[in-house]
């Protein structure tokens, strides 16, 4: 993949819109007075803005490039994604659990599980959250840095430093309100920028019925575009559930019917899109109840049909790199210079007639796999012409038998895009990666100053503390001492210099996260180390009374470390034991990272939930019906909607949601 030259037009699109929404936050620094503002947005954002937010919330760098490498690795598939494993948990949401987010009055989803448990429920909660923030935000560097890297040939750790500034720039002047009025902007921005990518590559595979035709080729030979060693049905790739029902040798993603339901579409579903701050802060933000309750069902609807713009483009990649003609490949992973001119030595020393040991030669200097035909053939070739360095380099290229899936969307950006569409491609990436890194960072400062912070500083150091003065005449008296409260600015500025830590937290987990060649494989097990576990104690919190903040609190401590017990234990084919999983011993192994990673979702879960009611079961509730009206089901009055229009009544619009989502997956199944 050659990178590519910007002409003026392009850096001045780019540089108009890095301008514009540093301008965002600079306009909104003056509102921004107390913590509230900075932090929760003070409950006054519109139904559509933050619908609109909630959605770009989850539409970063890592929804936008993770689901088309899934969708080139994985196929319609992914399309599970969507309509199983987030509208039905959206709706749900919407219903069942904003009346107790937004109508407790909490600023974030640990502080709830305060007021419904204790504080050391909370302060796991929000701490094994944090953590997750930080790494879901240094995913999104990392790709935005790589992909900068890939189309521009910009310095990777440059890319880094300089996106992650401007970032810092515009939520560190304008708090969440900025975050989510640009991300308003970055919604519009990916739709216009890749809308055309899309229709120029299905336009030039020949139509959808070409593209399922050449997927079918494509299942019965993968290993020729190094996307599996097993061979499949022909309809792998372009059937939603046939794969799946047929058993998880069936399918690319390695998964059968129930870790799809029960893994993605319960416990990651609901754990992410109920329980993750990041997008239940855009519906608490909210200026109403029912602007709140409104604000996932707004989102659903783009959030159905998206797959077309993330998931179609990884499965247009695959047809392409089918077909000869078109010359295209999905980029191998990125080699450093040092690796290719050992590579290029290796070639030039090695004899045609011991072309093996050649192939294994020039395999190690790469540290890739590589086609063995084709590395011969390259020996053959430059012993007949003597070619060049760059010859042998684009050789090279095209002899490594692996792919960087995250690639999928810049390669498609160079193929198709001239000047001028090629600056609003790139702006569309950037929108992403400021959408996915933006919204992680503004969550994990409200979490850290409102849910350990202040929570901290209250029960720790603050707290009321008994003494015994000696008085002037030699009497002694027992007093009780209270530190002056330190006030609103001081969290505010904490909520500030916390959003600078954070990011800086974040450049260094963008370095993890460049170990993985699909991002969704990783967001994935960070989800399940999080949200798997939190869900269940959100689900018994909330609708189960009897559970005990003794329960709760052990059961999510069981759940977290169910969670990091099955990945020491189990690995996926073809990756070596170490930050991938295996590294106390493999005792199962799964066909690709995203069934481990399902599996280990369901084992966290299910491990909190009964941990969780075994617990409650054994202990004392500590908390009265009155305490916990407004906090649980059935203690809490229900929320007439007779009185809003149809189309305002969550019940009735999550029903017809529901419906089309089933009619979807009907359709591609």
């Amino acid at each position: 993949m050659q990178p590519i030259h910007l002409a003026w037009v392009d850096y001045t699109i780019l540089l108009a819109y890095v301008a514009f929404v540093v301008g965002i936050g600079w306009a909104l620094a003056r509102y921004m007075k107390t913590s509230s503002d900075f932090l929760t947005s003070a409950r006054s954002i519109p139904t559509w803005v933050t619908g609109l937010a909630f959605i770009s919330a989850n539409l970063g760098a890592m929804e936008l490039v993770g689901m088309a490498a899934s969708g080139a690795k994985y196929g319609i598939a992914t399309s599970h994604f969507y309509w199983v494993g987030a509208i039905p948990a959206m709706v749900f949401l919407a219903v069942f659990m904003m009346p107790f987010y937004y109508g407790s009055r909490a600023r974030s989803a640990p502080e709830y599980l305060k007021m419904r448990f204790d504080e050391r429920v909370r302060f796991l909660n929000a701490g094994a959250w944090a953590v997750m923030t930080i790494f879901m935000s240094g995913i999104a560097m990392n790709l935005l840095a790589k992909l900068l890297h890939l189309l521009l040939n910009w310095d990777y750790g440059w890319s880094l430093w300089l996106c992650s500034a401007v970032v810092l720039l515009y939520v560190l002047k304008g708090g969440l309100t900025s975050a989510i009025y640009t991300e308003v902007l970055q919604f519009f921005m990916i739709v216009l920028g890749f809308t055309p990518v899309v229709w120029l590559g299905l336009k030039d595979v020949g139509g959808w019925t070409v593209l399922k035709g050449q997927l079918a080729g494509v299942a019965q030979n993968p290993a020729a575009l190094a996307l599996n060693d097993k061979t499949f049905d022909p309809n792998a790739w372009s059937s939603a559930w046939k794969p799946l029902l047929a058993g998880p040798d069936h399918n690319p993603m390695g998964v059968d019917w129930f870790a799809m339901i029960f893994g993605l579409g319960f416990v990651l579903s609901f754990g992410y899109w109920c329980c993750n701050f990041l997008v239940v802060q855009r519906a608490m933000a909210a200026k109403n109840m029912t602007a709140a309750r409104n604000t996932p069902l707004v989102a659903a609807i783009p959030k159905m049909l998206f797959p077309v713009i993330v998931i179609l483009p990884g499965m247009i990649a695959i047809a392409l790199g089918s077909l000869p003609a078109k010359n295209y490949r999905i980029p191998p992973p990125i080699v450093s210079q040092e690796s290719y001119a050992k590579a290029i030595d290796a070639v030039r020393s090695v004899k045609p007639s011991v072309a093996d040991p050649g192939v294994t030669t020039v395999g190690t200097a790469l540290g890739k796999k590589v086609y063995a035909d084709r590395v011969e053939a390259l020996i053959s070739a430059n012993v007949n012409n003597k070619l060049t360095d760059v010859q042998i380099k684009d050789g090279l290229y095209n002899c490594i038998a692996e792919n960087d899936y995250d690639s999928v969307i810049p390669s498609l950006v160079e193929k198709y895009c001239p000047p001028g569409l090629l600056a609003l491609a790139l702006t569309a990436l950037l929108a992403s990666f400021m959408s996915g890194m933006a919204g992680n960072i503004t969550a994990f400062n409200t979490v850290w100053t409102y849910d350990l912070y202040q929570s901290y500083r209250r029960l720790v150091l603050d707290r009321p503390r008994p003494a015994t003065i000696i008085r002037a005449d030699g009497k002694s008296e027992d007093v009780t001492f209270t530190l002056k409260d330190l006030g609103d600015a001081h969290y505010l500025w904490m909520g500030k210099v916390v959003t600078v830590v954070g990011t800086l937290l974040s450049i260094a987990c963008a370095y993890f996260a460049s170990h993985y060649s699909n991002a969704m494989d990783v967001v994935q097990l960070v989800f399940g180390f999080v949200n798997a576990p939190g869900f269940a104690t959100f689900l018994l919190g909330m609708f189960w009374k009897r559970t005990t903040s003794s329960g709760a609190f052990y059961g999510l401590i069981g759940g977290i470390a169910t969670s990091a017990v099955f990945h020491s234990l189990t690995l996926a084919t073809g990756n070596l034991p170490g930050i991938k999983g295996g590294y106390l011993h493999v005792v199962k192994e799964y066909s690709s990272e995203m069934a481990q990673n399902f599996w280990l979702a369901a084992f966290a879960f299910i491990v909190c939930f009964l941990l969780t009611v075994v617990i409650s079961l054994a202990t004392r509730q500590t908390k009265s019906d009155e305490e916990l009206k407004g906090l649980v089901y059935s203690l809490t009055p229900k929320i007439k909607d007779e009185n809003q229009p149809w189309y305002q009544r969550p019940p009735i619009v999550g029903t017809v949601l529901i419906i089309a989502c089933v009619i979807l997956n009907f359709i591609f199944w």
